[in-house]
């Protein structure tokens, strides 16, 4: 018997255990491959000789909830109440789960956007509700004719992926307004923001739902400082939300890790005074510029990126095979692992796209744009 009986082994597991046997060079998974900040590890160093080992109240360390509020407040003008209001999670997805399955009950609808982050149906699947997957436009752009007709009475979450992944895009200011009308209309619905990538924004400012009044007493927000802070084996993120919804989220949380990894938030809340969100975006606008400088000259047309460490391309001018296929060609044939787009649709859009993620030292986009150009 299993809950997730269509369920298959993630697209990135496959890809990467591919790249593995064939030494390809690995642009599939969303891991950069660059050491982290010196200052980090320093701080790391110094906290493991301290009293940093035991348990942590279950929402998380005061002092990093202090700095998350306080870090909400620089970047969104957000005022948050520390004892009620953020949640230190495992990891974003795990945040992500433990919201779905404290709000989601059996036969409730979530409306999600396709294409989507692969955690999102499980969740929802394993909470006994019923994923409605809802297509955006040809530019990633959201069509909110199309949401309204995916929702019912039933219909109790819609999922928001922003800056999105795989594809790049950033939701703009008048979106979020459409977005808005639209929930006026459906009370019933709380909104889940999935906002991993919020401080790797390029061509437009990244909007988050901390900054929208009409949105934000309805919504969960979800960030990563394993996204934020390169340091995505570390496992940790938060979750802000109104108390009334945090109540029930903090309720399956306690049971499902209780309390986050101490050093890591004991080390955090020590680098939050150091660092520069404003830096990690330069560093990652240089390596998106250098990534598509180097595939010029390649037959592959690169699409926009605006957010994340992704860069999305077609290849009709190069093949015909469908995505997966071609992926799998990409690391057998020419030494380079991509995330096939198909993947990321309820019903397999192939529109001939892959995912490439730059979160890589220079030299590794070097090496595999080489290979990329050469095909």
């Amino acid at each position: 018997m299993s809950k997730l009986p269509h369920i298959p082994t993630s697209i990135f597991s496959v890809m990467s255990q591919l790249a593995n046997e064939y030494g390809a060079i690995n642009l599939s998974q969303g891991f950069p491959n660059f050491p982290v900040d010196q200052r980090l590890l320093d701080i790391t160093k110094q906290l493991t000789q301290e009293n940093t080992h035991q348990y942590t109240p279950m929402a998380g360390l005061s002092s990093l909830l202090e700095k998350i509020s306080q870090l909400t407040y620089e970047k969104y003008v957000r005022k948050t109440d520390i004892a009620t209001e953020i949640l230190v999670t495992a990891g974003a997805t795990q945040g992500i789960y433990t919201t779905i399955n404290a709000l989601i009950e059996n036969g409730d609808e979530v409306v999600i956007l396709d294409p989507c982050y692969d955690s999102y149906e499980p969740s929802v699947l394993v909470a006994g509700g019923k994923p409605v997957r809802i297509a955006l436009n040809e530019d990633y752009a959201p069509n909110f004719n199309r949401i309204e007709e995916g929702i019912t009475s039933k219909t109790k979450m819609l999922i928001l992926n922003n800056p999105h992944n795989p594809t790049g895009r950033i939701w703009k200011e008048s979106e979020f307004e459409a977005l808005e009308t639209l929930l006026e209309k459906h009370p019933q619905i709380v909104l889940l923001s999935d906002e991993v990538y919020e401080y790797i924004s390029f061509t437009q400012p990244h909007i988050s739902i901390n900054t929208r009044p009409k949105l934000r007493d309805r919504a969960i927000i979800a960030s990563s400082f394993g996204k934020s802070l390169h340091v995505t084996g570390w496992k940790i993120g938060y979750l802000i939300a109104p108390e009334k919804l945090m109540h029930e989220i903090k309720k399956v949380h306690q049971f499902l890790v209780f309390s986050v990894s101490s050093l890591s938030q004991n080390v955090i809340a020590s680098y939050l005074d150091i660092v520069d969100f404003d830096a990690v975006a330069k560093m990652y606008l240089q390596k998106r510029d250098l990534f598509r400088s180097l595939l010029e000259g390649s037959r592959f047309t690169l699409l926009p990126c605006e957010g994340t460490y992704f860069q999305v391309v077609n290849y009709d001018k190069i093949s015909s095979k469908n995505d997966t296929d071609f992926a799998k060609e990409l690391i057998t044939h020419h030494g380079v692992a991509a995330i096939p787009i198909s993947v990321f649709y309820e019903d397999g859009t192939d529109k001939q796209m892959l995912r490439f993620c730059f979160a890589k030292t220079d030299e590794t986009l070097i090496a595999a744009a080489e290979k990329l150009v050469s095909i």
